[in-house]
């Protein structure tokens, strides 16, 4: 039975430190390697790996276990991950061809290492495993590689970056607006010491809003610049009626309850149906930029942002008659009342009437060969 002896080095340090590159074969050519590693990084524990792998070949043929016995070094790239595995794999396939193994015993110094096992017995069968501890570097790696690794896969998983990322990002946001408001101290100092904040604030938190829901501006801004515009454009719409909302809440309480509200939910209920009219203004004018976008794009999905368009008023007309309603202004048995419910209902039929008509033209557009390669009605 044939032994091969293999160190791995998966980061590539040979390469980047010592310029040795691999395969590296044979126990001069690994000491060689190792020792230009060690002086160009005493500290680093490949070249240790590289001893042990000679050390351990030193012992097999010493003990006659195996018929041969050869020794090799394979290295990766700096780029962990796909790339530097691929490099190995290319290089442990040069390996077997110069001495055709029956069984290999890897030498590691870490559990980062160890993650390239799979590609090894897919090829070979591993006889056996040796890590070489530095001292108490055996701990610090692995502790290291644990946490790595799940910070790695927060940060590529969506819905645990929502999480982790999103929501703090998200309150983050909005502490940091909400800070750049509420500045109205005179003092100079109190002043710059809220714009600041609120500046580092809106910055971190802006970051860690469009990472964890993986909002790419930049893409955004070139693929879909008039969404982007209008979208923008509609959040202008109602964060400004939001604020003159709440500067005329007084009045609008005089004209609508006769009275000023004697608790805070009576005055949350009765702000957020001043503020019915502009947010769905400012929906509306994000779902016009949604429009052109697609109708520019020739995109079959184009009924669906119309659609929603035109049952908006029903949305107007739910949000405006419940919170009237909790506010002991109309009940549900009144004309008035039974009209606008009527109305509700005729909109939602009209949406869905247009929406169908919608539809079922822009499937003939796709089949008559106006939309663009790519686009099919099977997503429709």
């Amino acid at each position: 039975m044939k032994a091969l002896v293999l160190a791995i080095d998966r980061d590539d340090d040979f390469g980047k430190k010592a310029e040795v590159k691999g395969p590296i074969i044979g126990k001069g050519k690994c000491i060689d390697a190792a020792l230009k590693l060690s002086l160009a990084d005493p500290e680093d524990s490949d070249a240790n790996v590289a001893y042990a792998a000679v050390k351990l070949y030193d012992e097999l043929k010493k003990s006659g276990e195996f018929d041969d016995v050869e020794v090799a070094i394979i290295t990766g790239h700096p780029d962990v991950g796909v790339k530097s595995d691929l490099e190995l794999a290319r290089q442990l396939e040069g390996v077997l061809e110069r001495f055709p193994a029956d069984g290999v015993i890897t030498v590691t110094d870490g559990a980062e290492d160890e993650q390239i096992f799979p590609i090894i017995s897919s090829r070979v069968p591993i006889i056996s495993s040796k890590r070489v501890v530095v001292k108490q570097n055996e701990t610090i790696e692995t502790t290291y590689y644990v946490v790595y690794r799940y910070l790695k896969e927060i940060m590529s998983d969506p819905e645990a970056s929502k999480v982790f990322l999103g929501i703090p990002g998200f309150i983050l946001l909005l502490y940091g607006i909400g800070n750049l408001i509420a500045i109205s101290q005179p003092e100079s100092m109190n002043v710059i010491s809220g714009i600041i904040s609120g500046t580092l604030l809106l910055l971190i938190g802006g970051y860690a809003f469009t990472k964890g829901f993986r909002f790419r501006i930049m893409d955004a801004l070139v693929n879909e610049f008039i969404q982007v515009i209008f979208g923008v454009a509609g959040l202008i719409v109602v964060i400004s009626g939001m604020i003159r909302a709440y500067s005329d809440l007084d009045a609008y309480a005089q004209s609508l309850l006769h009275y000023q509200p004697s608790t805070s939910l009576i005055s949350l209920v009765l702000y957020i149906n001043s503020i019915n009219t502009t947010l769905m203004v400012g929906i509306a004018v994000a779902l016009i930029g949604r429009i052109i976008q697609a109708y520019m794009r020739r995109d079959l999905h184009l009924w669906y942002n119309v659609t929603a368009l035109l049952i908006l008023p029903t949305f107007w007309i739910i949000l405006d008659m419940t919170t009237r309603y909790a506010l002991s202004v109309i009940t549900f048995y009144s004309a008035g009342t039974i009209l606008e419910i009527l109305g509700a209902l005729f909109d939602v039929a009209l949406s869905m009437l247009a929406g169908s008509l919608l539809r079922r033209y822009m499937i003939e557009w796709a089949r008559s060969g106006k939309v663009e390669a790519g686009t099919g009605t099977e997503s429709v």
